[in-house]
């Protein structure tokens, strides 16, 4: 790990502050948009155009930086996202913020691109592994953190959309004046839908409701908590434990699911995911339990990214697996785009803890679905299935395809270590 700091520190630094100032707007503009008198729709649909410009970004960053290069790509983005970021209270409407965040998010989905490329290209075979755990860890430590610079000011004025803005800018600086090499840049064509879907039904049906959870979790959740009168303290506190939880559990569900039948590990997940939203449904009114029901969710619904990817490879040829990565992230982002309407249309007719009942429902779909699956064909073996790789949700196809590379080199050193053990050795 020292090694990988030592050579992409500036990188991680980066990244860390760009999601500081990434996950300051998002819960921002939750309370703030209660505070303009914006109806929860509205909301809904403003949050919803971060993933709508997520989903057009991911298919159209690689094309441009294979057209103007990484540098140029970065900086021009890096200035639009500021850009836009200080400009949300001067435009206080529904629609201009509804753009703002399509931009910002296109913006985004480049921006992780650009640097996962980077990130990937300091790393050697030794160090992919490591390099993918930092990176996960800098973003999460990012999103938590910028809960708590939410404290810092009046969310009715102007210096909370200041400092995303100014971190967002100063994110650029150690990676654009760092020494390391411009990275070359590939990505492989996907599979079609179709294909993927005949594959792994599941990996596809779990993909597609996960990214409505996504999308209510990191849309929806400001505003479910603005609207229920929580404290702006209460509000970020409740926010941060989605990503703590994410962070405490990625690691041992990982583990777990290298030894056993995958789809046994997401039938489970889901039922634990869909119990958080339940208590948070059912006992909402008592904050230590909108905690909890955070942490259970949160811990539950990011280690299932990884996990239903991981599950999709167990059915691929190993020269596929990059390539239907793509088209697993594509469904995932149309899951995230649905997500913040229906949500938002829900809390509308049912009230604020309708956010908790789509959660369930969805969570409950995908435990239901994973149950049925396990009834139409035999598992693989354990041992012939692929390494789990931890990833962040908010991935883009290089990081996945950087995950898979490693996931796939140490399933190869493991069947070597176990042809090179003797029989009846312990």
């Amino acid at each position: 790990m020292l090694q990988v700091l030592n050579g992409a520190w500036a990188l991680l630094l980066g990244m860390m502050l760009l999601q500081v100032g990434n996950g300051m707007q998002s819960t921002l503009l939750g309370i703030r948009g209660e505070l303009e008198g914006f109806s929860t729709f509205s909301m809904s649909l403003v949050m919803a155009g971060y993933f709508v410009g997520f989903l057009f970004g991911s298919r159209m960053a690689p094309e441009m930086i294979r057209r103007v290069g990484h540098v140029r790509v970065f900086a021009a983005l890096a200035s639009l996202i500021s850009a836009v970021m200080i400009l949300y209270p001067t435009l206080t409407d529904p629609i201009a913020w509804g753009l703002g965040r399509v931009l910002i998010g296109f913006c985004f989905s480049g921006v992780y691109v650009t640097a996962e490329s980077w990130l990937n290209n300091s790393a050697t075979n030794e160090t992919r592994g490591q390099a993918l755990s930092a990176y996960m860890i800098v973003q999460m430590v990012g999103i938590v953190s910028a809960q708590a610079l939410m404290l810092v000011a009046d969310p009715g004025g102007f210096v909370l959309f200041i400092i995303p803005s100014v971190l967002v800018s100063l994110s650029f600086a150690p990676i654009l004046l760092s020494i390391s090499p411009t990275p070359a840049f590939g990505t492989t064509k996907p599979m079609t839908l179709r294909q993927i879907l005949d594959t792994s039904p599941l990996g596809c049906v779990g993909m597609f409701l996960l990214g409505g959870v996504f999308a209510a979790q990191f849309g929806m959740a400001p505003v479910f908590g603005a609207e229920a009168g929580l404290s702006v303290a209460q509000i970020s506190t409740f926010v941060a434990t989605f990503f703590i939880g994410a962070l405490v559990l990625q690691y041992p569900i990982g583990w777990l699911s290298d030894r056993m039948d995958r789809r046994v590990l997401i039938f489970v997940a889901s039922l634990v995911c869909a119990s958080g939203a339940i208590i948070g449904f059912l006992l909402g009114e008592i904050f230590a339990m909108l905690l909890v029901a955070g942490l259970l969710i949160g811990g539950m619904s990011n280690p299932l990214y990884s996990l239903l990817i991981a599950h999709t490879n167990d059915f691929l040829e190993r020269d596929d697996m990059a390539a239907a990565s793509g088209g697993l992230l594509f469904i995932n982002g149309l899951g995230a785009v649905a997500g913040p309407p229906i949500t938002g249309w829900a809390m509308g007719k049912m009230g604020p803890s309708a956010f908790f009942l789509i959660v369930a429902v969805l969570t409950l779909t995908m435990a239901v679905y994973a149950a049925y699956r396990m009834t139409q064909r035999a598992a693989p073996a354990v041992s012939e299935t692929e390494s789990f790789a931890a990833l962040p949700a908010s991935a883009s196809v290089v990081a996945v395809e950087a995950a898979q590379e490693y996931a796939l080199e140490q399933a190869e050193q493991a069947e070597e270590a176990a042809a090179n053990t003797p029989q009846g050795s312990a």
